[in-house]
């Protein structure tokens, strides 16, 4: 470590003061005087150099802060707390760690204001935050165990600052640069990309100064401290790229020694801030959903080692409007038992369509349904299979460009058939027979028979009210079930069969009459 931090006098400075600002509390003034050789404490003369030792310094712990938070994010912030879901404003300190799920990413702000993009699928260790006092030096070592982060180190200002990520094959010190660098496995090496200033990466005592547009690997039977040139930014293509409105495409063409792509979406006035991430081994990629505002696309090629080039950039605004429309049905979390449910939305102002979407998973990365629809309804074409879905809507304008998608909605496909809760009564000579009203415009298709499996059907009527009054039938058991038919003629499943017990003819003279109800097998 160097020996000493230099500090230069203002005017009104003195040792006494200097030394309760920046030294141990074991440290005395007389020291500090001895030190550097001061004849006069009482006289410090503004703009000369005072030496300060660096283990003298008083040593603080120094939290890092979440700044941006996109998916699924864990963080422990020490050792004494519980996990929890990261959230923006959550400090971290020494002993904690973060991890990032599919499709996540988290923006990490340090003491001396560095920063660091925590990619997807990641798992980032603090084992030391701490800084020097308030002489701007900070002391900062993570562990990058598994996946990719991108890094903007602010300029050392001081002899002690340190940024060392330690990966599992390979140590990358820093004093004041962007690079990139990603924890390998067993088959995959570690890789450092130098984008500006200066790195020094170590591997088994074997080191490596990088230059900026340099990066290397370690681990994984890579040869520790060979310099490798990143390979340069890929050319986008005009004719295939569209980036005034969702969804955006993007194309471009191959670059040779290029085994793949990676595409990334960061906000313009924070680059470290990810909104969208992809690998393709395609020239072509299309994004469906970006938040409003003015971004940025970044595109670069990946080599066989795993060592990502020099990035083509594109900014791009993506507008608020049209808004999304607002759902009507079905509700979030709600249980369908149609395999072809309706869904019904609203048009916002200025929209002349609806971009429609179900999916499995609430990240949309691949889609069951994706059209666009000029009505505020849809049913779709074919079945859904019982189980989770998601779905969400985007509106687009006269002028086809397409708004943001509002958010995912959930909703459950079940093959149990509805309870409509049938019950029958006999009035006057008459059965009676009630059930829960359905949604507006439904009618109902009443069916009655002898056996439980509907082979031969003596009442098959369809009402618009949820109530139907037949002639009384002979004793004896019947079998009764309702089906709701929506008002675009959709026909829904039957609800569960019922079985009802009348008594005979001439017990209905008497008046009202109770009736035994059962469940069907």
């Amino acid at each position: 470590m160097a020996a000493d931090w230099t500090y230069r006098v203002r005017p009104g400075d003195n040792l006494w003061d200097l030394s309760e600002r920046y030294l141990r509390s074991d440290i005395g003034w007389e020291q500090l005087q001895a030190h550097n050789s001061v004849d006069d404490p009482y006289r410090l003369p503004p703009g000369s150099l005072l030496r300060f030792p660096v283990q003298w310094l008083r040593v603080d712990p120094a939290k890092a802060r979440v700044v941006a938070v996109r998916g699924d994010v864990r963080a422990q912030p020490s050792a004494r707390h519980p996990a929890s879901d990261a959230e923006h404003g959550m400090l971290l300190g020494m002993g904690g760690w973060l991890e990032t799920g599919d499709r996540a990413s988290t923006t990490i702000e340090f003491a001396d204001l560095s920063r660091m993009l925590v990619q997807a699928n990641s798992r980032v260790v603090f084992d030391k935050l701490s800084r020097y006092g308030r002489t701007g030096m900070v002391d900062t070592r993570l562990r990058l165990l598994q996946g990719r982060t991108t890094n903007q180190v602010t300029p050392s200002r001081g002899p002690a600052s340190r940024h060392i990520i330690d990966t599992p094959s390979a140590t990358t010190s820093v004093r004041g640069t962007r690079f990139r660098t990603s924890a390998g496995n067993a088959t995959t090496p570690d890789t450092t990309e130098l984008l500006q200033g200066a790195v020094h990466v170590d591997s088994n005592g074997t080191g490596v100064l990088l230059s900026p547009g340099f990066g290397t690997v370690a681990g994984a039977g890579a040869t520790p401290g060979t310099r490798v040139e990143l390979l340069p930014a890929p050319v986008l293509e005009d004719a295939g790229t569209r980036l005034q409105s969702l969804p955006v495409t993007v194309a471009w063409s191959p670059l040779d020694g290029a085994t793949g792509y990676k595409v990334e979406v960061v906000k313009e006035e924070a680059p470290d801030e990810l909104l969208f991430e992809a690998e393709t081994g395609d020239t072509r990629l299309r994004i469906d959903d970006l938040p409003p505002g003015r971004h940025q696309l970044l595109l670069r090629g990946v080599d066989h080692q795993g060592l990502q080039g020099h990035d083509a950039n594109r900014d791009f605004v993506i507008n608020a409007d049209p808004p999304p429309p607002l759902t009507l049905r079905p509700r979030v979390e709600e249980t369908v038992h149609q395999a072809r449910p309706r869904f019904e939305w609203t048009r916002p102002e200025g929209a002349t369509a609806a971009v429609f979407q179900i999916a499995t998973e609430p990240g949309f990365d691949s889609t069951l349904v994706d059209t666009t629809v000029k009505r505020t309804k849809l049913r779709p074409d074919a079945d859904l299979p019982p189980g989770r879905y998601y779905w969400r809507l985007a509106s687009r304008d006269a002028q086809d460009r397409q708004g943001a998608f509002g958010s995912p909605l959930a909703f459950v496909v079940s093959d149990e058939p509805p309870d409509p809760g049938l019950e029958t009564e006999a009035i006057r000579g008459k059965v009676v027979l009630n059930w829960e009203e359905g949604e507006p415009g439904q009618r109902y298709r009443v069916q009655i028979a002898r056996k439980p499996d509907f082979g031969k059907i003596v009442v098959d009527e369809v009402v618009d009210v949820p109530r139907l009054e037949l002639d009384r039938p002979l004793g004896g058991r019947w079998y009764l079930r309702v089906q709701a038919i929506d008002d675009d003629g959709y026909e829904n499943p039957f609800g569960p069969t019922q079985e009802a017990r009348f008594s005979c003819r001439l017990c209905y003279g008497a008046g009202a009459t109770a009736v035994l109800l059962l469940l069907a097998l």
